[in-house]
């Protein structure tokens, strides 16, 4: 049986959160019960890439009950132990107060190769996108800016507990030469667009790290659907499986590239995109006090295409593959790149 069906089983379930969770909240005296939410759920024979929520009760010493978000990520393969170690980095540094907050870290369990941690609770940015809830909207998007200001700001050494891998376009999981392998095998008439297309990505951005020591800590994977509005004041950011020391500008390119997608999905106002991008960069560079160069645009311009290329992949590659949605996102970039 493969083992992270254990997480699914309530009664396995409850015994276990006694054992490893409780401890770790002394106000509590018991786990009542739990309801297993599947975020992510791909179970095969032997392998797993998951994220469960555990909507657990626990029982006070006066007998009255909390309803907690504990949350588990985890894969069969994949590390998941930077998880852990991402969210202890930032906790550290205080990003675990205040209205620009994240998860609780609990604690890493090397038996299911997952993190388990305390959720942050609300609903995440591309679901006021899908209700076209403007307000709450360019609500959000100064709060983002300014956690995003927050992170790249840190002025912290580099340290080894956080992804390597994932820190350069080269490497980030599942790296560009499995990439290009796919693609030449099951999409082989982009094969040749992919291949120049990312020895630019990767000449950028390598180019940019060779001329400067400095480094910044990044989110790494930047974009509305870990962005949650806990309350009218507070905002979490959530999945730091990519959380490295690289180019601030990642996190920039990433997120106006996945705002923009996400808005022209729904949104049918063609000026809407850029109105929100611009709110959201005039409120980072007013936050951090520096000025948007030519330079640095060219930056977050290379971050943009290559997501656009990122999200064009994930089209061609899924298992209900959409090549109609990629090959829109491969024009896009053919057009800016001007191939």
């Amino acid at each position: 049986m493969n083992r992270i069906n254990q997480l699914l089983d309530e009664q396995y379930v409850v015994a276990y959160l006694k054992k490893r969770i409780l401890p770790k909240y002394p106000n509590f005296v018991d786990v009542e019960k739990v309801f297993i939410k599947p975020w992510k759920k791909n179970i095969w024979d032997t392998t797993y890439h998951v994220v469960l929520e555990f909507r657990t009760t626990f029982v006070g010493a006066g007998g009255k009950t909390e309803e907690l978000p504990i949350f588990c990520t985890a894969h069969s393969s994949e590390p998941r132990k930077n998880v852990y170690d991402s969210l202890k980095f930032l906790w550290r540094h205080g990003f675990g107060g205040g209205h620009l907050s994240i998860p609780h870290p609990l604690y890493y369990s090397k038996y299911f190769n997952g993190t388990f941690y305390r959720g942050v609770e609300g609903s995440h940015l591309y679901y006021f996108i899908r209700e076209n809830n403007f307000p709450i909207i360019e609500d959000i998007i100064p709060k983002t800016a300014k956690w995003f200001a927050r992170l790249h700001d840190l002025k912290v050494e580099p340290t080894q507990d956080l992804s390597q891998e994932n820190s350069r376009i080269r490497t980030v999981f599942p790296g560009v030469e499995h990439i290009l392998a796919r693609v030449k095998n099951d999409f082989p008439e982009h094969h040749d667009f992919y291949q120049k297309v990312y020895e630019i990505f990767m000449k950028n951005e390598e180019d940019f790290l060779a001329s400067t020591s400095e480094r910044w800590l990044v989110h790494g994977d930047a974009h509305p659907e870990n962005i949650i509005r806990m309350s009218k004041e507070k905002i979490g950011v959530i999945d730091f499986t990519d959380l490295s020391f690289t180019d601030f500008a990642r996190d920039l390119g990433t997120f106006l590239q996945q705002l923009e997608y996400m808005c022209n999905r729904k949104i049918n106002d063609r000026n809407y995109p850029a109105k929100i991008q611009k709110l959201f960069l005039d409120t980072y560079f007013t936050e951090r006090n520096i000025e948007l160069t030519p330079e640095l645009q060219r930056r977050i311009d290379n971050y943009y295409n290559w997501t656009c290329i990122r999200t064009a992949t994930y089209h061609l590659l899924r298992c209900d593959k959409n090549p109609e949605r990629a090959k829109s996102l491969i024009d896009q970039v053919k057009e800016n790149l001007n191939f």
